[in-house]
């Protein structure tokens, strides 16, 4: 098969990046598009592929630094990569790749982050936190948000099928788009350091410092509680502010590497995670190296999280509010002999790279069965400009396979 992976945009590594990886590592010849490309040739590699096709965002200034800006031409940037030629289209969509344009003989299967959440169920809370409450920037940036939920819920349509990052996002799609997805959990890179480090004193919040990650609620709730130690890994715009709340008894560590936060996560008491996201893979990292979680009990967390007393990897307070945060993790010291660290690498297996291939490549193979030999013949001219009628085998594991003939006139 011939196989394109659409990705929203690439300027940093962070959690839809380790699902694109996993995706390409399932489909290693795949062609990579994404609205604009600003990652290193190291990044790229880390990733698995060496250059992507961009659209027209890819030489619009200042790409990289305010892409936001360009979310007006987003839909249309999209709308314009030629996937007539692939017999196979996977999308990584936070945003708008899944509103690639596909013909009928084609299977497109979208690998659903979040429906925007700017544009739908949260709209009023990142307008409130930009500025934009009143005015005539106000008035524009609903107008926009307006047409893109607009052509968000046309472009819905587009996928044969779809998936959910967990099943707080599939909640979303169905009530957003009214379609069901599968729920297939994100991959976790489990830990990888080489001998268990001794658990110290302090507990540890990491993230990137802005305001929907309720940091500083998190640190508020540690200022009413001066005898404990937290630890804030991480940098962002809200970092000079949030130093100058914190007491005494809260450390800030800035930017750290991948190592280093690994190894904050498995000497930390506990990981305190205040925000409501919607898979949340910091807190499943944070289990792999055997640290308990104290999180808000809503959103993702509620699926990477047990608090059940057969398998206790955390607990879960009600309000992302410094009162309530404070008294989870005197509670938590309470009964911290309850926990067991190998229960908590035990449970974050099942979040592991491997399940996540195993499930995808089932899931695309199973709809692949619904493609007749009929809707898979006569598809057009390839990329490369080769023109010839595919003619497919059956494999042993429901697959299906170009035949001899049609791999010799693909060179």
């Amino acid at each position: 098969m011939r196989v394109a992976v659409v990705h929203d945009w690439l300027y940093t590594l962070g959690g839809a990046e380790q699902v694109l990886r996993e995706i390409l590592r399932c489909y290693p010849n795949a062609d990579v598009f994404t609205l604009f490309d600003a990652l290193t040739p190291e990044d790229r590699e880390k990733i698995g592929f060496k250059k992507a096709r961009t659209s027209f965002l890819q030489r619009m200034p200042f790409i990289r630094t305010k892409h936001r800006a360009y979310l007006p031409l987003m839909p249309i940037a999209i709308e314009q990569f030629d996937l007539s030629g692939y017999d196979l289209v996977i999308s990584s969509s936070y945003a708008v790749a899944k509103g690639v344009i596909t013909g009928p003989n084609q299977l497109h299967v979208s690998y659903v982050h979040s429906p925007m959440r700017y544009a739908w169920d949260l709209q009023h809370e990142y307008l409130n936190e930009g500025g934009y409450t009143a005015g005539i920037k106000s008035a524009l940036a609903r107008a926009l948000l307006h047409r893109i939920r607009i052509w968000d819920t046309r472009t819905a349509h587009g996928p044969d099928a779809m998936m959910a990052n967990s099943n707080f996002v599939a909640k979303r799609i169905k009530k957003v788009y009214g379609r069901d997805a599968k729920v297939i959990y994100p991959p976790v890179a489990m830990s990888s350091l080489p001998k268990d480090l001794p658990v110290g004193d302090h507990f540890l919040a990491a993230s990137r410092l802005v305001p929907y990650k309720r940091i500083e609620a998190v640190i508020e709730a540690f200022n009413s509680m001066p005898d404990q130690k937290l630890v804030v890994a991480g940098d962002g715009p809200e970092a000079e502010r949030l130093k100058a709340v914190a007491g005494p008894n809260v450390t800030f560590t800035g930017f750290v590497s991948d190592e280093r936060l690994r190894e904050l996560m498995a000497t930390a008491r506990a990981f305190v995670f205040a925000a409501e996201e919607d898979f949340g893979i910091i807190v499943v990292e944070a289990q792999s190296e055997g640290a308990p979680v104290l999180a808000l009990g809503r959103g993702g967390a509620r699926e990477t999280v047990s608090a059940s007393p057969e398998l206790r990897t955390g607990m879960f307070f009600d309000a992302n509010e410094p009162k309530a945060i404070a008294e989870c993790v005197r509670a938590f010291i309470a009964r911290e002999h309850e926990f067991s660290r190998d229960v908590c690498r035990a449970h974050a297996q099942k979040f592991s790279a491997e399940r996540f291939r195993a499930e995808l490549m089932a899931f695309v193979n199973d709809n692949m069965k619904g493609f007749t030999g009929e809707r898979r013949r006569n598809r057009g001219p390839a990329p490369d400009g080769s023109n010839f009628k595919r003619r497919w085998s059956d494999t042993q594991d429901g697959g299906r396979v170009p035949d001899e003939g049609d791999r010799r006139a693909q060179g």
